[in-house]
């Protein structure tokens, strides 16, 4: 048997434009193409109808088809990468391994390892950038330290991209050059013991067209105005160069978002910390959290009494995807409403966001605490009544997903703003000054 390469998928589930896989199949062997449901993160999901998993399946089955079409395969299995890897390198004379990198605190714990191991049998592991434009310590100061507030990073960022323009790979050109067998069936989701999620999924091309218009319809929730573009770009299953290219030539406010996502990755690589349960600040660790757990269920299932909060909620619940400026509201009440630690917010929402990807979600429920970087002060407190009224003037948003709102069947609020608002700053004020 010939010796051949393996491109490992991970976060980026594509065949067109992808980094780690042009570099695989220009590398002058065969390419055998896997994914691995990673048993270490699977085993953890209490929903058995994780609505990411059956995302993940249902684009893998898409990439055996095409690749069953084309005389190849690809290896999916499930279990520890480790102990998948073993199995591989008995089934196939690797030479050596392919991807691109990952930047969450366990994935470069699992590279390494994994790196490690193949080390020791003379494998090569080969890894490249292609989630981000710009990585690390790409974009830096002056004085070559990371950038904590966005505003001078986007500039920088900005500045960066005129001297770097965006180029694509021409992976799909190449696919001639995976390894040529017999296909494999993708297991199926109930042999790992998941269930089909009944949840829909964005469309990838119906869903960019909206980028023309994003920055006059993005802030109002009863408006499809946001791209949904969230889960396509956490599973790699639509290229971040080609939604730069896109932003560039149609929306600045659009790229803006873009570069939040980056400059989030950016602080989690830089200040792995905020990946592992801490606040950016850390003297934020020092707030005396009101742990209620009934209070918390009610933010959880949209009883609040905060319409809009409650509309959030619920369309987060039955759809895994809630709009971007409910978040803040929704996230903000959670922390400065209700004084309860952030974190169980942002646990709540890596369960439910189809979304999902630590970065953002921690970065931005920083933001709302007023704990992390770049963060709004913690004064600043969002008045979910008004915001509201501004954003969803008809209530057509709230009513959609609050029904019985103006009955006698919705709650009173569960807390007065101003009293809470006072609470807040009376509870942050203490922890900053220490006492």
């Amino acid at each position: 048997m010939d010796p051949v390469h393996i491109f490992w998928f991970r976060r980026d589930l594509r065949l067109e434009d992808n980094a780690g896989l042009y570099h695989a199949l220009t590398s002058g062997l065969p390419v055998v193409p896997l994914f691995i449901f990673d048993a270490n993160i699977l085993d953890q999901l209490g929903d058995k109808e994780d609505a990411r998993v059956s995302f993940i399946h249902r684009v893998l089955e898409e990439l055996q088809t095409f690749l069953g079409h084309q005389g190849s395969t690809l290896e999916v299995s499930y279990g520890k990468p480790l102990a998948v890897f073993e199995q591989l390198c008995k089934k196939y004379p690797v030479k050596g391994v392919f991807t691109n990198h990952d930047y969450d605190p366990y994935a470069r714990q699992r590279d390494k390892e994994v790196g490690d191991w193949l080390a020791k049998k003379g494998i090569s592991f080969q890894t490249y950038k292609d989630q981000v434009i710009f990585e690390k310590d790409e974009v830096l100061k002056a004085d070559g330290k990371p950038y904590t507030v966005f505003t001078p990073y986007s500039r920088s960022w900005k500045a960066k991209l005129q001297e770097n323009p965006v180029h694509s790979f021409g992976s799909l050109q190449h696919i001639h050059r995976f390894y040529a067998q017999s296909p494999i069936r993708v297991p199926s989701l109930k042999s790992m013991g998941f269930e089909l999620s009944s949840l829909g999924f964005p469309s990838k091309r119906a869903d960019t067209e909206k980028i023309k218009e994003y920055a006059q319809t993005r802030d109002y929730p009863a408006i499809d105005g946001t791209t949904k573009m969230g889960i396509h770009l956490r599973f790699g299953t639509i290229s971040i160069r080609a939604l730069v290219k896109k932003a560039l030539e149609q929306s600045e406010v659009y790229l803006g978002e873009l570069i939040w996502r980056e400059f989030f990755q950016m602080i989690l690589w830089q200040f792995p910390h905020v990946g592992k349960g801490k606040s950016f600040k850390p003297e934020y660790d020092r707030i005396h959290w009101m742990y209620d757990e009934d209070a918390f269920g009610l933010w959880c299932e949209g009883r609040t009494g905060y319409p809009l909060v409650d509309a959030g909620m619920r369309e987060l619940n039955q759809t895994g995807h809630m709009h971007n400026r409910v978040r803040m509201v929704t996230a903000s009440f959670l922390a400065k409403h209700l004084l309860i630690d952030w974190r169980w917010g942002e646990a709540y929402f890596a369960a439910k966001l189809l979304d999902f990807e630590l970065a953002a979600n921690n970065g931005n429920w920083q933001w709302a605490a007023g704990c992390g970087c770049d963060a709004a002060p913690y004064f600043r407190i969002f008045n979910p009544t008004l915001q509201a009224a501004k954003f969803d003037k008809a209530q057509e948003y709230i009513r959609r997903w609050v029904p019985e709102f103006g009955t006698f069947s919705y709650p009173l609020p569960m807390v007065d703003h101003e009293f809470a608002r006072k609470r807040c700053l009376e509870a942050y004020a203490k922890a900053l000054k220490g006492t």
